[in-house]
């Protein structure tokens, strides 16, 4: 059970402001930048972006939360960490969509999540060039708010498998990509199209809000889904992650599907071998 100061609502309501506040920070900077390829160096690889915007995105959402909430742990993306006093952790992707951030496409996000005791209980993504605002609370439902609406996310419910859009997303490192390249040439023949869009979190807001009908994607980072997959989940979703401690390293599959085709698409995952995990 949540203590009353630690409820749902409030976390969210925390992680929207400060979702917010990121998001205005990284439009600003970006446009004083200029080419951002000039302000970025590499992490796992090569091909592996952090830009100084990452870096400073994170260090603005950490003070506030350090302001806000002394006692949480912290996980972020880029490094920072801090143990929980007060059972809540904050999940922080300060830039999820690096590479589109980089290359100027507009789809990137900032994801924050709130988790009690291992378990997300609330969930918020912020879509940085559009502003609006995705965010969940554990069984209160999914939103999506916009400066003028805010409505509630339902999936959307495709006929069968052979008619759903499916999202996916790729590894860093050349070994994981060889085998993900696999498993999407025995997907594809069975299912309407794939999207890769660059952004795990706005792939489980697009799930839920009907604009895809599955994603799965492997070695993945609980920065990369925590938010977005509670969104999808609220949004009635089936929706299946890997434990917040396990280390996207490990490769295992995180996968999610409207509920009339989950059963048919974790099967057709299971049949070609996406179902264990990935080396790196």
């Amino acid at each position: 059970m949540v203590a009353m100061e630690n409820s749902a609502e409030q976390l969210r309501d925390i992680a929207v402001d400060i979702a917010r506040g990121a998001a205005q920070k990284i439009r600003t900077r970006r446009d004083e930048l200029g080419d951002i390829h000039q302000h970025s160096e590499t992490k796992s690889s090569l091909v592996d972006p952090v830009t100084v915007v990452d870096t400073l995105a994170e260090e603005y959402i950490c003070g506030e939360l350090e302001k806000l909430r002394p006692h949480d742990g912290i996980i972020g993306e880029e490094g920072t960490e801090r143990p929980s006093r007060s059972g809540i952790s904050w999940i922080i992707d300060p830039i999820d969509g690096t590479v589109n951030f980089l290359y100027g496409i507009p789809h990137y996000a900032v994801s924050i999540a709130a988790a009690c005791d291992g378990e997300v209980i609330a969930g918020v993504v912020v879509d940085v060039t559009s502003d609006a605002v995705y965010h969940a609370i554990e069984q209160g439902g999914a939103y999506k708010t916009t400066p003028t609406t805010t409505v509630r996310l339902r999936c959307h419910e495709p006929a069968d498998l052979a008619r759903s859009l499916v999202a996916t997303g790729f590894g860093y490192t050349a070994t994981r990509r060889a085998e993900q390249v696999k498993i999407l040439v025995q997907l594809l023949p069975e299912i309407r199209d794939i999207r890769r869009e660059g952004s795990a979190a706005l792939d489980f807001c697009s799930l839920a809000e009907g604009r895809v009908d599955a994603y799965y994607e492997h070695g993945i980072n609980c920065w990369d889904y925590a938010a977005g997959s509670l969104i999808a989940a609220e949004a009635g979703a089936v929706v299946t992650t890997p434990p917040l401690s396990v280390s996207g390293r490990e490769g295992n599959v995180v996968w999610a599907a409207s509920p009339v085709i989950a059963q048919a698409f974790s099967e057709r995952l299971e049949a070609i071998g996406a179902m264990t995990p990935m080396r790196p």
